[in-house]
Formats: C-alpha cells, sequence, structure tokens
C-alpha cells in the first residue's frame, strides 16, 4: 500500500515539471492533476475519469499506471457493488414463470437425449465388443509459463568512491527523461516504468537492484555500462560512449 498522490506529486517535482506543461501534453486539466495530487477524487467528474486520469497521468512521468489504478479500487472502490444486474428490480412474475417452464423443457429434453444413447449403447455393444479400442494416449499440458512483469522497478544506489553520474530515460535514450545529475554516496534514486534506459558512470560505485534483485555490475576498470530493462541487458560503454 502506498500514498498515490504523495508519489505523484514527488515523481513530477523531481522531474521539474508544471501543471501548465502537463495539462497541455496529457490533455488533462490542471484541477484535476492537482485533485489526483491531493487525493481529492470527488472533484473528478466521475469514477471513470479517475481511473482514466490516474493511469494517464502516472503513465507519463513514468510510473506503472496500472498499479496506481489497483491501489485506488482496492482503497476507494471495494465493497461497492460492481454487478449492475443486482440493483435492478425483479422480473415480473409471469416472465419467472416463462423461464421455470423453459427451463424444464430443456431438461426434460437432455434427459431424453441421455435415454437414447445409453438404449443404443447395450444394443449395439455387441456387435463392437470384439474391436480392440486402443487407448487414448493422455498429452501432458504445456507447463504454465509465469507472465513477464509488466513494469520494472529501478533502484540505484551510491555506495563508496566518488559516486556515479547517472542518465536514466523511459524506453531508449530517446525517450522521455526522468533523470541526470551525479548520484553521491549514501544517496538513491528509484524509477518504475514497463520500459528503461540507464547510462551509469562508474558502475563499481553504485548497487543496482531491477525489481528487487541485485544485478551483479562490473567493477573498476569499466568506466560506463548501460543497461535496458525490462529484458536486463547489460551493455559496456566505452568512456565516449
Amino acid at each position: 500500500m502506498f500514498e498515490i498522490g504523495t508519489s505523484l506529486r514527488e515523481a513530477r517535482v523531481r522531474q521539474g515539471l508544471e501543471f501548465a506543461e502537463l495539462e497541455h501534453a496529457t490533455k488533462i486539466r490542471g484541477k484535476y492533476l492537482r485533485a489526483l495530487e491531493d487525493e481529492e477524487f470527488e472533484l473528478l467528474p466521475a469514477q471513470t475519469y479517475v481511473k482514466g486520469f490516474l493511469r494517464t497521468y502516472a503513465e507519463y512521468l513514468g510510473l506503472d499506471g496500472q498499479l496506481y489504478v489497483d491501489e485506488y479500487n482496492s482503497r476507494y472502490v471495494a465493497g461497492e457493488d460492481e454487478n449492475p444486474l443486482r440493483s435492478r428490480s425483479q422480473p415480473p412474475a409471469h416472465e419467472r414463470r416463462l423461464a421455470t417452464r423453459l427451463v424444464l423443457a430443456v431438461v426434460a429434453g437432455i434427459a431424453v437425449v441421455v435415454a437414447l444413447v445409453i438404449a443404443a449403447w447395450k444394443f449395439g455393444g455387441s456387435n463392437s465388443s470384439d474391436q480392440q479400442v486402443a487407448p487414448k494416449t493422455k498429452k501432458h499440458a504445456p507447463a504454465h509459463k509465469r507472465k513477464a512483469p509488466t513494469s520494472v522497478t529501478l533502484d540505484i544506489r551510491a555506495t563508496h568512491g566518488y559516486g556515479s553520474y547517472l542518465d536514466v530515460h523511459v524506453g531508449s535514450v530517446a525517450g522521455r527523461q526522468l533523470f541526470r545529475g551525479t548520484l553521491e554516496p549514501g544517496q538513491k534514486q528509484i524509477f518504475r516504468s514497463s520500459k528503461l534506459w540507464a547510462r551509469i558512470d562508474a558502475p563499481g560505485n553504485v548497487v543496482v537492484r531491477v525489481n528487487g534483485v541485485r544485478r551483479e555490475l562490473p567493477g573498476a576498470g569499466h568506466p560506463r555500462l548501460v543497461l535496458a530493462l525490462p529484458g536486463g541487458r547489460l551493455r559496456l560503454a566505452s568512456a565516449t560512449a
């Protein structure tokens, strides 16, 4: 469980974005974006708009939009009647009687078909008793493959030395920039998106975790590293890359 509004606000402030710029980019009015950060969801037109705006805003900030929608559902939608048929009035009595008769007719028809099948099997069984039926080979269903995560969480922490210079984008080096600067020892940055691209100078000075799992990076002698996610591809880059 996390704070929806606080997380959105921190991501916006970290990237130095203003509401006027976000309103133009997301096509969502600035007062609604501010309401999402303040968790004043009642100011939005309807619950459907809340989920759509929340997903769009989070993904523009490089976050996992579905994660925020799920958190909103668990906190604000849980317990509500999600089946609109339950709120409708009961049908008239004559319609209920007609439905009952239809069900009985279907059941009777099934019973007749079953009786005919049993009779055919009994009378035709002697003709086929001498025939050997090869047992069917049971096919093993393929093992269920675990779905790949829809989002990536990249945790970079500077541990020693003089820190490391980072350049992080959404998707690729041409994607929207999430962070650029020097990470001093003891500092860390966390990024979430469906795809991430990161250039790490002095990888021997940092600890990197992808979805909570630590990745082993090359140590001294490797001035620069490029990390592409979610594939987790590591590529050593030259000093001028």
